[in-house]
């Protein structure tokens, strides 16, 4: 007596599953991209020919033209900047500052935060425009 299963293996394979984890990584990944924004002012940045990108600075100098002094979008007068810089790298592993300086700005000022980068340790990237 040869007894019949009822149950058959399908071979058909249901993209619904994969469907809904492609449109869930595309939710994350849309939510996750407007959360990352720049702590920086809009200024006009001199040239480089290969520009090095950071990844993550901890916190932002920028210096404009009417040498108003900015970390992290905030003003700071320029003799806080040291007391203001080092509170915002307290909590950083990587002790690293980007420096914005706009064109025409005097270089004593870019040097002056240089100089307070370097009596603290802090490694200091010069941020430039990429040229086209």
């Amino acid at each position: 007596m040869a007894l019949r299963t009822r149950n058959k293996i399908s071979a058909a394979f249901s993209m619904s599953s994969m469907t809904d984890i492609v449109f869930l990584l595309l939710i994350f990944f849309m939510l996750t991209s407007t959360l990352v924004t720049t702590n920086a002012i809009d200024l006009l940045l001199p040239n480089a020919k290969k520009p090095k990108v950071e990844s993550a600075p901890a916190v932002s100098i920028s210096i404009d033209k009417n040498l108003t002094f900015y970390v992290n979008r905030d003003p700071v007068a320029k003799e806080f900047l040291e007391a203001t810089m080092m509170k915002q790298l307290s909590d950083a592993e990587n002790k690293t500052v980007v420096l914005r300086v706009e064109q025409g700005v005097a270089i004593e000022n870019a040097v002056y935060v240089m100089d307070i980068a370097n009596q603290n340790r802090v490694k200091l990237v010069l941020a430039t425009k990429p040229q086209k």
